[in-house]
This record gives structure tokens, C-alpha cells and sequence, in this order.
């Protein structure tokens, strides 16, 4: 993100609408396997019959619910911006 922040700054990008799309991204990548570490979490208290397999089936709607998220943000920076703007930020 150093490497491209002043490029998207001069570039008039919002850098709270940036900072949530990033914060929405990688929110979703704690989801998705194979490096999933909400997944490892869950498999940790799970019960010992649970498998990997069965809880990478389950996150499947939360992943396209996350992707889905992160699409209106890009397509509507309003969704992000309503908060800070309405405290005056």
C-alpha cells in the first residue's frame, strides 16, 4: 500500500473510501481457504468429526455475502463514506 497510496492519492482517490475497501478486502481474505485463518480458528474448537472440507463448504455464502459487500463498496464509495461524513470528518 506505501508503494501505491500517493499514485491513487494524486489520482483523487478518497483515502477513507480506500481504506474501507481495503479493510472489506481483507476482512473477506480471513474467509477464504487455503489460508483462511478464520477457518483454522473454527476448526480449532470445533468438534474433533468436523472436517477441514465441511468448513470450507460452510463459508461459501459468507464469502459471496463478503464479495458481495465488497462490490458495492467499489461500485457506491457513498456506502463508506456516510459515516464520516455525517460526524463532520
Amino acid at each position: 500500500m506505501p508503494l501505491f497510496l500517493p499514485i491513487l492519492m494524486n489520482m483523487g482517490v478518497d483515502p477513507v473510501w480506500l481504506a474501507m475497501l481495503i479493510t472489506v478486502n481483507l476482512q473477506s481474505s480471513f474467509l477464504t481457504p487455503p489460508f483462511g485463518w478464520a477457518l483454522f480458528y473454527l476448526k480449532g474448537v470445533a468438534p474433533p468429526e468436523v472436517n477441514i472440507k465441511d468448513i470450507y463448504k460452510g463459508v461459501v455464502p459468507f464469502i459471496c455475502l463478503q464479495l458481495l459487500a465488497l462490490g458495492l463498496v467499489f461500485m457506491f464509495p457513498s456506502i463508506a463514506l456516510w459515516l464520516p461524513k455525517a460526524i463532520g470528518w
